[in-house]
């Protein structure tokens, strides 16, 4: 509940700052795709600006994102190297927790070593 209202109290005002963004940058601006000729360009696109500067932002974080995800790579690895291992002991002690449990029961006439107290020292 509490993260519901701290959602709220940040997307709420944020969009209305985005929204007075849009608003106010509604005018039109000429986006050329070609270096060569500014004149008559091969590709231009003719936009409002607030759609322009969106589009950038998105395309920002997009590549933003994946050049995080491609450094953090060596982390995966490790984490998936790690899990594997944790995986195979925990298999290994599984294993010998049944071993164990099955020599108890064949010797239960007589105590486990390891509740034996050894002599005391002189």
């Amino acid at each position: 509940m509490l993260r519901r209202i701290i959602s709220i109290l940040i997307v709420a005002p944020l969009t209305v700052i985005i929204v007075a963004f849009a608003v106010t940058n509604r005018q039109l601006v000429t986006v050329s795709f070609d270096p060569f000729s500014s004149t008559n360009p091969a590709y231009a696109a003719t936009l409002p600006l607030f759609v322009l500067i969106f589009v950038l932002m998105i395309f920002g974080v997009l590549i933003g994102g994946i050049a995080v995800w491609i450094r953090q790579t060596k982390w995966r690895r490790t984490a998936r190297k790690l899990d594997g291992e944790v995986r195979t002991l925990h298999q290994e002690l599984d294993a010998t927790r049944r071993r164990f449990a099955a020599g108890q029961q064949e010797a239960a006439g007589e105590p486990a070593p390891y509740t034996v107290l050894p002599p005391p020292i002189p």
